[in-house]
């Protein structure tokens, strides 16, 4: 896992509409939460209403938000820029989708699943790297997005987020063949 305090990788990527977005889009934002989401993953369809009204709310509050794909389009057509751009409509995204057609992206936050969270504060400092909350597809808890939630508002207010977070659970990044991490354990 991406430690604590670990300053926000450097990233410029292509959104849905093949505009570059980069970290320093998201200067003087009072936060950044990085998202790594695909389309086909079930713990990331079942959290994309919650993922959408989250943005929605955060976003007026000054959060700087992304979400970025960085899975195997060749294995995985599903997760394909052009299916990345019909999900952002059809399920509200009101944040930028990137595509991380490399994979360095994902390597450089160590994200190992989809959906995986990383909070930055002001500074661009990991504070956060841990679930959306305890719904899981077929568990019958609600999607309420309380433990991202909370780690969010604790930046927003200038408040310490709490260092025990539990793990983001959902698919592993489909790495394209020979550019697994050295971390992911393949």
């Amino acid at each position: 896992m991406l430690p604590l305090g670990t300053e926000a990788p450097s990233f410029s990527l292509p959104d849905t509409d093949g505009e570059i977005v980069s970290l320093e889009d998201f200067e003087g934002a009072p936060g950044l939460l990085v998202m790594f989401l695909c389309n086909h993953c079930p713990f990331v369809k079942h959290l994309r209403e919650g993922l959408a009204e989250f943005g929605r709310e955060y976003l007026k509050r000054g959060l700087g938000i992304v979400a970025i794909n960085s899975n195997d389009v060749e294995r995985y057509p599903a997760d394909s820029p052009e299916m990345m751009a019909r999900e952002v409509a059809e399920a509200g995204y009101p944040f930028p989708y990137l595509f991380d057609e490399t994979q360095e992206v994902a390597k450089a936050y160590r994200a190992a699943c989809t959906p995986d969270f990383f909070l930055f504060d002001g500074d661009r400092g990991l504070v956060y790297r841990g679930q959306f909350d305890d719904s899981r597809p077929d568990n019958g808890v609600p999607v309420t997005g309380k433990d991202l939630k909370a780690a969010a508002d604790a930046v927003l207010e200038g408040k310490p987020v709490p260092e025990e977070q539990k793990p983001s659970l959902g698919c592993n990044i489909k790495w394209k063949p020979g550019n697994e991490p050295a971390y992911s354990g393949a």
